[in-house]
């Protein structure tokens, strides 16, 4: 994780990403009204002169560049110079051509088979499937991390792109399965599940997506209500809060700064590093990230009360 001025540089902010990058951006019209470049041209400033970055309502409109701080303007468009209109792409605005399934198979324990859902998924045509023996309860689990992040990239081409679950217990449960849909439905990438409740094809516009995020934001007020109780009445007997501190003012700061950014808390925690003690060099989870910022939230309306 690099830092300049005090700035987050996302991974993909390197020369060779922004060269990759900037094709996405420009795959669209910019919707800034001072700007209106159309596609196939970089983003232009007041003054008429090649803007020496996207505009954050452009790139914002791709779905695996939508967290980003900045996408630069790469060297070959002229940052600075006079600009001009340069030809429309033939793919710009175009249907998604094509459709990809991929799947993900997920069993509790090691000796729990995981046969059963494979075979599911290779007859509801997933033409690649991820599979991992992981606990629900575990913080990350990589290979539903690889093909969320698959999924979009796909996405980001132009193919529409599918995630099917045997169950949608195999991706989460409660709040982890809706913060999940947020970040597919960013992607606009959709849901499948082949049993269970949710049985069905879930377009990212569709009801469920909406459900699942009018869950998430329920369950996450419930969360914040029964923490701060917890807190104030472990503060009226005199105990301390929490064990081994991890978080510092530091990371609180940058965890506010991605907030303001929209990120979900599994991608804040993503994004910090813990700085001290045994779990140096670490990510924090998510949990530990909610109940910073909780309290900091909590200190903050005390504040403003008083």
């Amino acid at each position: 994780m690099l830092q300049t001025a005090g700035l987050l540089k996302h991974p993909h902010e390197t020369l060779q990403g922004a060269s990759n990058d900037f094709k996405l951006v420009e795959s669209r019209d910019c919707p800034m009204s001072t700007c209106a470049a159309p596609a196939g041209s970089p983003c232009r400033t007041g003054k008429g002169k090649v803007a020496i970055q996207y505009h954050t309502a452009r790139f914002r409109l791709v779905p695996q560049l939508a967290k980003m701080l900045s996408v630069p303007t790469p060297a070959l468009r002229k940052p600075g110079s006079a600009w001009t209109v340069l030809p429309r792409p033939v793919s710009a605005g175009a249907e998604p051509v094509g459709h990809i399934r991929l799947g993900y198979a997920r069993a509790s324990t090691a000796r729990q088979s995981l046969d059963a859902q494979l075979d599911s998924l290779a007859e509801a045509g997933a033409t690649r499937v991820f599979s991992e023996k992981i606990s629900t309860r575990a913080t990350r689990r990589p290979e539903l991390d690889a093909a969320v992040k698959l999924a979009g990239e796909i996405r980001s081409s132009g193919v529409a792109v599918t995630l099917v679950a045997h169950e949608h217990k195999r991706l989460g449960r409660g709040i982890e399965l809706a913060m999940l849909t947020e970040e597919l439905k960013a992607s606009d990438v959709g849901l499948e599940f082949l049993t269970g409740e949710l049985k069905g094809s879930h377009d990212p516009s569709g009801i469920v997506f909406n459900v699942l995020a009018a869950m998430s934001g329920m369950e996450r007020e419930y969360i914040r209500d029964r923490t701060l109780e917890g807190h104030e009445s472990a503060r009226k007997r005199g105990k301390t809060i929490g064990g081994a501190g991890v978080t510092n003012d530091d990371m609180l700061s940058m965890a506010l700064h991605l907030r303001d950014q929209e990120m979900s808390l599994r991608d804040i925690a993503k994004r910090l590093v813990i700085t001290t003690g045994t779990k140096k060099g670490q990510h924090p989870s998510p949990a530990t990230v909610m109940r910073m910022l909780l309290e900091h939230d909590a200190k903050a309306a005390t504040a403003a009360s008083v």
